[in-house]
């Protein structure tokens, strides 16, 4: 696994991860997956990096209190702390599993995957992937000559082709494209 940026065809910027995989029989760009692993593990750690605590005043005479966890239960009722409690305690390495994970890209001469985003694991930490329903709105990555790139050259070649594409479209008043009828022309005429 490594991870980096690239450009879509609207100029959006997107953090990808590439992966090597076994086979990429049935998968193909715009692909939605279920990717799982194992996380990182990061030891014992306190509330504030486990949990995301605040923490207490760092004021006032609070010289002890910036990291703690604060009050921890309810008092004489129920008189103990509940199971589950949010506490300190070994954080990471475990299962994680993300749904609907954009596949950007398939090189099948490499057996790679570009993925959107970042996935649980280290550099060569295994991973399942599991492929999901096409992803709807996808918008494919800029390439040139086989290259990702965003420059003012290809920023130049996106809005001639939009424009292009405006061009054979007819718009009406209401700005939607009409196709003549026969019949229309006919009222026209009799009008």
């Amino acid at each position: 696994m490594s991870c980096g940026q690239c450009f879509d065809r609207n100029g959006r910027r997107l953090a990808y991860t590439l992966v090597s995989v076994a086979k990429v029989d049935g998968f193909e760009a715009g692909d939605g997956l279920k990717v799982s692993g194992q996380t990182k593990g990061r030891g014992f750690t306190g509330v504030m990096k486990r949990w995301g605590f605040a923490g207490g005043p760092r004021t006032h005479g609070q010289s002890d209190r910036q990291r703690a966890p604060g009050s921890i239960g309810q008092g004489t009722t129920p008189g103990r702390v509940h199971k589950g409690k949010k506490m300190a305690g070994r954080s990471g390495n475990q299962k994680m599993t993300l749904s609907n994970v954009v596949l950007l890209e398939v090189n099948t001469k490499n057996k790679t995957f570009l993925i959107k985003g970042l996935l649980p694991g280290g550099r060569k930490a295994p991973l399942l992937i599991l492929r999901q329903e096409k992803v709807k709105q996808f918008v494919p990555l800029l390439k040139q000559g086989g290259a990702l790139l965003f420059s003012p050259d290809a920023q130049a070649q996106i809005k001639e082709e939009s424009q292009e594409e405006s061009k054979e479209e007819k718009p009406t008043e209401e700005g939607k494209p009409v196709k003549a009828d026969k019949d229309d022309k006919k009222e026209q005429d009799g009008n």
